[in-house]
């Protein structure tokens, strides 16, 4: 059989032998698990759609499953934590933050610190990225981030914290030791996402940044080109939460790097062929298929009031779209967006309005590239622009170019590494009400991931350091240095302890009572 002949192929059933060579085959837009799914006809689907076969892992080999139960919090440890994670950064508006009762654990009230060793673990303590030497430090950075380390936040849930790993594994620890309860690595692609916690089920995307020459080929040809096709394997993944074993895996055409967002038992994931699904999240089938175009980054979808928010690249658009049919309800850009700047860019949304960034107006200066941060704010029900503002120009920051906005108490807060800045804006008007310098952004700017708002305090990591700022006026009230480097990270707090995924492939937990005393480490 020819490729054309299997890319037209449209269902057949996969044993538990037979998952690699259907992943070769690389059929249809988007595979289930056990048959290939590709148009809305039912008949075209299988009459079965769960497989729990095993996937093609030597069962003793350095990418097998480990678990240790002896390692999983006690009942009284899981109180305070939230019992799901529903969306990237927590929730809509990107503010991870969950208050403890006095019903609480003391350690979690107090705040526990601890580092974690993930498979590719960089020193701490070296501020220089691997292949320093080769690709230069501005390169480097994120390269690290992309291919070694952690990408984006950690998520918390009943006293356990999961993390996704660009390492190819995901990881459960034991949110007050820090000890392993499982590590899996289920598809061989990178995982740059957040993992989601529902019901007993962890869910992974998969999916890297890669292109390959035949990418290259066909954008000059035709100004278009599939990310992730024929460059690895790339998908949604279920796992059990406890012990993270395999459930079902649905495969995708492009790569699926944004981090899947749930609601009333669907995933929504966007990828690297223009398409946007709804998938069973107890099956892993598909329920609804969309292709809007572009490409997804790593601009996760947003589920709020029965409508999908996700941005794409490649022509860059925020689309909204209906929940239960994945009908487009409407469509915007944010004039003057460069084709990678708002698929690089989750949208927040709350109080009835989306936030969104992109990096514009690409001029050349003294020989240099350089862009503008534009924020914008738009209707969640129309689509509406209600304001937009520029952050300042500066040099075109290496690979993620944007800051995930977040949305807490009527005000946005949003990064830039353009300008190495974090501002607050009047949610509904667009004021601009305080502006935040970085200290020491290093050569790949800094300002990417989103902060963090609890208890009268405002908490953002970028570069090796976590900082303290006063949320009204941007004044710094304190510090504290990890070491490594955070990428597109949010601090995930839970009661008094700061939990982090860092880009020298670590998971990292601080109290925060070290960050307000402004520690060095």
């Amino acid at each position: 059989m020819n490729r054309t002949q299997r890319r037209r192929t449209r269902a057949r059933t996969l044993p538990a032998s037979g998952l690699l060579a259907l992943c070769l085959a690389a059929a249809g837009s988007c595979m289930t698990t056990p048959a290939l799914a590709t148009g809305s006809n039912p008949s075209e689907r299988p009459a079965s759609g769960k497989w729990s076969g095993t996937l093609p892992t030597a069962p003793e080999g350095p990418y097998a499953r480990v678990y240790y139960p002896q390692n999983a919090p006690s009942a009284p440890n899981q109180v305070g934590f939230p019992h799901h994670w529903h969306a990237v950064y927590g929730n809509p508006q990107h503010n991870a933050a969950y208050a403890v009762g006095s019903n609480a654990p003391k350690w979690l009230r107090q705040g526990v610190g601890w580092n974690y060793a993930e498979a590719r673990a960089w020193p701490l303590s070296d501020s220089r990225p691997f292949a320093n030497e080769v690709y230069g430090t501005r390169e480097a950075l994120p390269v690290q981030t992309q291919f070694m380390g952690n990408a984006l936040g950690v998520t918390g849930a009943d006293g356990v914290i999961y993390a996704e790993s660009d390492d190819m594994f995901a990881y459960a620890l034991n949110a007050r030791t820090g000890q392993l309860i499982w590590r899996t690595s289920p598809l061989m692609n990178n995982l740059m996402g957040d993992p989601i916690v529902a019901g007993n089920d962890v869910y992974l995307s998969a999916g890297s940044v890669s292109f390959n020459f035949g990418h290259v080929i066909s954008y000059a040809k035709t100004g278009k080109a599939l990310r992730g096709e024929d460059v690895n394997f790339n998908g949604l993944v279920a796992l059990d939460r406890k012990t993270g074993k395999f459930k079902w895996v649905f495969l995708t055409k492009g790569e699926a790097m944004p981090t899947p967002a749930y609601a009333h038992n669907r995933l929504f994931i966007s990828t690297g062929a223009g398409n946007i699904f709804a998938v069973n999240a107890t099956d892993g089938k598909e329920i609804w298929k969309t292709h809007v175009g572009g490409t997804a980054n790593m601009s996760d979808p947003v589920v709020y009031h029965g409508r999908v928010y996700v941005s794409m690249s490649v022509v860059p658009y925020i689309y909204c779209l209906n929940a239960k049919t994945g009908k487009v309800i409407w469509k915007r850009t944010i004039k003057g967006a460069v084709n990678t700047g708002l698929g690089d860019v989750a949208p927040a949304v709350g109080d009835g309005v989306v936030v969104d960034d992109t990096v514009a107006d690409r001029q050349v200066h003294d020989g240099h590239k350089t862009v503008n941060t534009i924020v914008g704010a738009m209707s969640a029900r129309t689509g509406k622009i209600l304001w937009e503002h520029k952050m300042g120009r500066g040099p075109l920051p290496p690979a993620f170019k944007g800051g995930m906005p977040m949305i807490h108490n009527g005000v946005v807060y949003v990064g830039t590494p353009v300008t190495n800045v974090y501002q607050a804006r009047d949610l509904h008007t667009g004021k601009l009400l305080w502006t935040w310098k970085i200290p020491d952004a290093g050569p790949a700017g800094a300002g990417r991931g989103p902060a963090t708002a609890y208890r009268g305090t405002l908490y953002v990591s970028t570069g090796p350091n976590i900082y303290a700022l006063n949320p009204k006026t941007g004044a710094q009230i304190g510090s504290h240095h990890v070491g490594g480097r955070f990428g597109i990270v949010n601090p995930a707090i839970v009661g008094g302890t700061m939990y982090l995924g860092n880009s020298w492939d670590w998971v990292n937990a601080v109290p925060l009572s070290a960050i307000k005393a402004g520690s060095t480490g």
